[in-house]
């Protein structure tokens, strides 16, 4: 089975041929048929999050289809197609799980970071934190929906019932969630790197009312703004042109630091609030909303070895849309 592996932090993927892994109690082994290629791997790969297992495969947008059940699995059978996300195992027990938060347990373990992922052919996943995926995307346009689309829709909903919106980072996640906001009869606003004006077309063809540089003041005050770009000074950007009572929402895992900003900036009810990861519930209701609302998934297709070169092109922003590794 050929896998790409991390060795260390800051190097390139190395290509390894192994043995298949097996399922265990309450797992599925996943034949790969596709792996989005997520900002969260580079921060993986580059370093930015400590502490990845050894000998990574990394991963954590896999469509597969279920090779084998480990004892117990009841919900998959050989041959269902199923997608494994970002959160792959929970303790259950403790007060964030009991309380359906289970996106804040301490004891966690994420796919492509504590667990091994989908840069590999086959791959194995705890089949309770598995989806069944909308018939109407295929393999490469569902992997997206995966990590992109799950966060982007936690992040909308933590932003409750904003009408006018700002998406500071026109990427992956923010090209499928200004889609679902306008169905929705939300006003969209995109911003994108200075000067990105590929990317601000981009975001117009898909329903933005607005976009420009994140440098630039929108033309009305926003409701609430999400921000997908891991760049601190975004956060006192953004505060300046929420209006009192909105949201700034943060839904990277990793961010640079943060520059210190006045307090009237934030005074006036503003609020600023993270996404950690996502929940089961996130992942059925997002998949509901896919179903109902055809979303245009804009993937870039690389085979499985062009690993290293899909992760270059992510870092230096050279992906309309979505990266997606075929095996």
């Amino acid at each position: 089975m050929l896998s790409l592996r991390l060795a260390a932090p800051n190097t390139p993927l190395r290509s390894h041929h192994g043995a298949m892994p097996e399922p265990g109690p309450g797992q599925v082994l996943l034949r790969v048929r596709a792996c989005g290629v997520c900002r969260t791997d580079l921060h993986v790969v580059d370093g930015d999050l400590p502490e990845a297992k050894p000998d990574l495969v990394p991963g954590h947008e896999i469509v597969g289809e279920v090779a084998a059940c480990g004892a117990g699995v009841e919900r998959f059978v050989p041959g269902a197609r199923i997608g494994v996300p970002w959160l792959g195992w929970t303790c259950g027990q403790c007060g964030y799980c009991r309380a359906g938060r289970e996106n804040l347990c301490d004891s966690a373990r994420f796919t492509g970071y504590q667990l091994d992922g989908g840069y590999a052919e086959y791959a194995v996943a705890d089949a309770r934190y598995c989806f069944p995926l909308p018939e109407r995307y295929d393999d490469l346009h569902a992997a997206p929906l995966l990590c992109a689309g799950l966060i982007g829709y936690r992040a909308l909903r933590i932003a409750g019932d904003a009408r006018r919106i700002g998406l500071y980072g026109f990427g992956a996640a923010a090209h499928l969630i200004a889609q679902l906001a306008v169905q929705q009869g939300r006003e969209v606003y995109a911003f994108t790197r200075p000067g990105d004006v590929a990317a601000q077309a981009f975001a117009r063809t898909l329903g933005c009312s607005y976009a420009g540089d994140s440098t630039a003041p929108p033309p009305q005050a926003l409701d609430a703004a999400l921000l997908f770009a891991p760049v601190g000074a975004l956060i006192p950007q953004a505060l300046q042109h929420v209006a009192k009572g909105g949201t700034v929402v943060c839904a990277g895992i990793h961010m640079s630091e943060i520059p210190s900003f006045p307090y009237a900036w934030l005074w006036g009810e503003r609020r600023i609030v993270s996404v950690a990861n996502l929940t089961r519930r996130d992942g059925e209701e997002f998949f509901a909303e896919a179903k109902r609302h055809p979303l245009q998934v804009h993937a870039v297709p690389y085979p499985l070895p062009a690993a290293n070169q899909a992760l270059h092109d992510l870092r230096g922003g050279r992906i309309q849309g979505a990266a997606v590794l075929l095996p």
